[in-house]
């Protein structure tokens, strides 16, 4: 195992790795901007180093800083948690060449499935199922047309190096597609400095579900069941729960199978996701894969009873998996709501600024994964995501009432967040019966609209 390992990220997640971490006995290194000099990953971590200014590109993406900071404190080993650089593969590439461990899977391994289109081919080489789609990067405006109206109007015009629900644009004709194109093009070389892009049909109002799997370099390969992702805004998840309401036993059974296939097939090592979008029939389609922790993860801890930041750092030491899939049982039920510090009655603004007082809530089921403090300040430089709730029972009925009283009792003053926005769908008939797609949170707020301007 490692002695010490530098974390290459800030917020909830570099604690949550800290925490793991520490219960393996291993020293930690924080780095951090000038912006998070109190954060609590700083003042919890055995070291810490300033890496730079404020903004991601001078701190968090700045990968010779990070490097340094890491030969400066003798890390061996670098977990980049999810987000700034965790799905980079050159900086799994520059940590192998510098002789230390990126704990995640292979830099090749990164590019292939970062790459959507080649993705894509690999699952569907595997016996995958695939959304129909064109075979790699569409090149031009008329070949796209031709492909689309093959395909079929609507299309996801989706950009191949992305994720997060940048470059992508819904084309329901020749000239939304014509138009959309150019956008989701600018978008994604802004994002990921590439105009590749690439098209698939649109599955409408699908279901959102992945497959947590882990994977060792002995050949090991394990699904670890799925979590449902289908409550999401503009593609980013708000609210995720294991298991999905959805899906039968063989239904499940069989898009575990597909998961460990396709991940076997690409000899896939760490922790990772296989996501698929479900039809209203149950039919299912790959759509990507994430190479990283996700950020929903704890869920699946609930759960299933495995710690997967542990599982994940011992793979990296080289350990094998320490389960069978005939081990693997769902335990209960359990769904997490993703606290933003945003204004959902003015679009989900952000609110940075100052906590003035934070209490979290506790009780029986409840976990709470955040970084924030009283009197900690909410930087306007990242993500606006500052707690986790998750809430546990023996059943769903008992997970939403219990999430229901962990919003309540939720104190978090000085800044707007989305709790009452969460509060909204845990009382929504909809989602009480389980009959949600990704369409639900757009439909929710276009109500609310309709309500307001009555």
């Amino acid at each position: 195992m490692f002695s010490k390992i530098l974390i290459a990220n800030r917020g909830e997640i570099a604690l949550r790795i800290m925490r793991a971490c520490q219960e393996l006995d291993i020293e930690t290194v924080a780095v951090y901007s000038e912006a998070d000099k109190d954060a609590l990953h700083v003042r919890l971590a055995d070291e810490s180093v300033c890496i730079g200014p404020p903004p991601s590109s001078e701190s968090y993406l700045n990968m010779p800083r990070i490097i340094t900071a890491a030969e400066l404190t003798n890390a061996e080993a670098i977990h980049p948690g999810y987000g700034f650089l965790a799905e980079n593969p050159d900086f799994a590439e520059v940590c192998e060449s510098c002789g230390i461990k990126f704990i995640g899977p292979s830099s090749e391994m990164i590019r292939q499935m970062g790459d959507k289109a080649l993705a894509r081919k690999l699952m569907a080489d595997a016996g995958v199922p695939v959304i129909p789609g064109s075979e790699g990067e569409v090149s031009s405006l008329d070949e796209a047309a031709e492909l689309a109206k093959n395909l079929g109007y609507p299309v996801m015009i989706k950009a191949v190096n992305g994720g997060g629900g940048k470059g992508m644009r819904v084309a329901r004709d020749e000239i939304s597609l014509r138009t959309g194109i150019p956008t989701a093009q600018a978008e994604a070389e802004a994002a990921f400095n590439s105009r590749a892009i690439y098209l698939e049909k649109l599955i409408e109002d699908p279901r959102h579900i992945e497959f947590q799997i882990l994977g060792d370099s002995r050949g090991n390969l394990i699904h670890l069941f799925e979590r449902d992702c289908s409550l999401q805004r503009r593609h980013q998840k708000l609210l995720e729960e294991c298991p999905s309401t959805f899906l039968t036993p063989e239904l499940r059974k069989t898009m575990g199978e597909a998961a460990v296939t396709g991940a076997r097939n690409i000899g896939y090592e760490s922790a990772g996701t296989i996501e698929f979008l479900v039809d209203s029939n149950s039919h299912f389609y790959f759509m990507e894969m994430n190479t990283r922790i996700q950020v929903e993860h704890p869920v699946t801890e609930q759960v299933i009873g495995i710690d997967l930041l542990k599982e994940q750092l011992r793979i990296a030491a080289g350990d094998t998996i320490s389960l069978g899939q005939e081990d693997i049982q769902i335990r209960g039920h359990s769904i997490e709501c993703r606290i933003n510090a945003e204004s959902p009655e003015r679009s989900f603004m952000p609110s940075p600024g100052r906590i003035a007082f934070f209490h979290p809530p506790g009780g029986p089921g409840i976990r709470v994964d955040t970084h924030i403090y009283s009197g900690c300040q909410v930087p306007p430089y990242y993500d606006s995501m500052i707690a986790k709730i998750i809430a546990t029972g023996k059943d769903r009925d008992e997970s939403i009432r219990r999430m229901r009283r962990a919003l309540h009792e939720c104190v978090v003053e000085g800044v707007e967040t989305t709790i009452p926005f969460h509060l909204r769908i845990l009382s929504n008939e909809k989602f009480i019966s389980g009959s949600v797609t990704t369409a639900f949170v757009e439909d929710l707020m276009k109500e609310t609209e309709e309500v307001k301007t009555a």
